[in-house]
């Protein structure tokens, strides 16, 4: 497979730096959920724990402050890259020395902090991507990005849930620590091109870095589109994992069918996404891989109903993940599109914010509506919900009616990679 224009230097850069904050993660959102339910915890208090994540809605606030301050010899990106894996790591080793049965207070505090970490250095990664990129490689890259993450996920939210009953938490979590070391070698060997040289001039203040997506033309439509986009798809994967634990399946069975064939399925999707984008166009995408993301949460609806086997329930969730994928990368190429690359980390950030928050509200409210409807009741109005995305995406999408700098030219739509506007620096990597 051929990736156009990305050298492999910023392929494995890229990949190590999503990996690096998809394998905790996934571990805590895919694993954990899992382990409450057999433990007992009610599904309002798991959909409820999904608010720890709640640095990763929030980072916008203080994402003109990773703009702003850096060390320029370091480089912009990686003066907050290198200290925050290097956090992670410790914290990841302090966990590992507690097991949960000394107090389930204290991993859920480490949960917290941990997403506080990955949540900041997502907002530095974001900002290196879209320096490193130019508009006909965003699509590529962006599959690149949702892979490389989903990745990450696949081992710490599958992988490790397969083999936990043998590992066991202390194991598991230093394992976890190890792999992050490892991912952070790319970084630490990576010169951030133009970082000297950009930070001999001083960037915009932080209000004025702060304020620089809101004062774009169709920015309330763009966040619109971006808020309703996962909202359906979001409420529905939120009581997955507790449906299916309490169909039966065991702690292996759940590792393998969403940890390890649906995360596979959502790489793929991704890449596939990606490539894609180039050819379908924005617009094109964003709405086709919505309609489809629908139809698989539908899907769930059915088996709700029905007397469903693994293997049904196993194609079920491939194809959920791999729409899934497909919807995430078009989602992100545009939200590259629609910021500026002197406030990059944070415009994308007020972006991915918004996703976070939508997303993340209808996690925490599909405890409570699976309980009180139950599971079919709950997945058919989740599939109402998701049904929705691909008709606001065709009407709130601002296309060509962008500024220049927020919208692609005809060559990127068409898969040609246009050149740099006049005055700006290289930033490859």
């Amino acid at each position: 497979m051929r990736f156009p224009h990305l050298s492999l230097r910023r392929l494995g850069l890229l990949t190590s730096l999503y990996m690096c904050q998809g394998l905790p993660f996934g571990f805590f959102t895919q694993a954990l959920p899992v382990l409450l339910r057999k433990q007992g915890i009610s599904l309002e208090g798991i959909g409820l724990a999904s608010l720890l994540a709640l640095p990763w809605a929030l980072k916008f606030l203080w994402a003109p402050l990773v703009d702003r301050f850096f060390f320029p010899r370091l480089g912009r990106r990686r003066s907050w890259i290198l200290p925050l894996q290097g956090l992670m790591i410790m914290v990841l080793g302090l966990v590992s020395l507690r097991e949960p049965g000394e107090g389930l207070s204290s991993v859920l505090v480490a949960v917290l902090i941990v997403n506080l970490l990955s949540a900041t250095q997502d907002i530095a990664t974001d900002g290196l991507a879209v320096d490193m990129l130019e508009p006909g490689e965003r699509g590529w890259a962006n599959g690149i990005q949702v892979a490389g993450y989903r990745a990450g996920m696949i081992v710490g939210g599958g992988v490790l849930l397969v083999f936990f009953e043998r590992l066991g938490w202390r194991l598991t979590f230093a394992i976890m620590a190890l792999l992050i070391a490892l991912l952070s070698v790319p970084t630490l060997l990576a010169r951030e091109a133009g970082g000297g040289r950009e930070g001999a001039r001083s960037p915009s203040s932080v209000a004025a870095i702060a304020a620089s997506f809101w004062k774009r033309p169709h920015a309330r439509r763009v966040l619109a589109l971006i808020v309703v986009y996962k909202l359906g798809d979001a409420f529905a994967v939120g009581m997955l994992r507790p449906f299916l634990s309490d169909l039966g399946l065991s702690l292996a069975e759940l590792g393998w069918l969403l940890g390890t064939v649906g995360f596979v399925a959502g790489l793929l999707g991704a890449l596939t996404g990606g490539a894609l984008v180039l050819r379908l166009g924005r617009r094109s995408s964003l709405v086709g891989f919505a309609v489809l993301q629908a139809a698989s949460v539908l899907g769930y609806a059915y088996v709700a109903r029905a007397d469903a086997g693994v293997p049904l329930l196993t194609a079920l969730c491939a194809f959920e993940h791999f729409a899934g994928g497909m919807a995430t990368a078009a989602l992100f190429t545009c939200m590259m599109d629609w910021t500026d690359r002197e406030s990059a980390a944070t415009d994308y950030t007020v972006q991915a914010s918004a996703v976070v928050i939508a997303t993340g509200v209808a996690s925490a409210a599909s405890g409570f509506s699976a309980g009180r409807l139950g599971y079919p009741l709950h997945f058919s109005l989740a599939a109402a919900l998701a049904a929705l995305s691909p008709v606001l995406a065709h009407l709130l999408f601002p296309g060509a009616r962008l500024p220049a700098k927020l919208a692609l030219d005809e060559a990127s739509l068409s898969g040609r990679s246009p050149g740099r506007h006049p005055g700006e620096p290289s930033t490859g990597v």
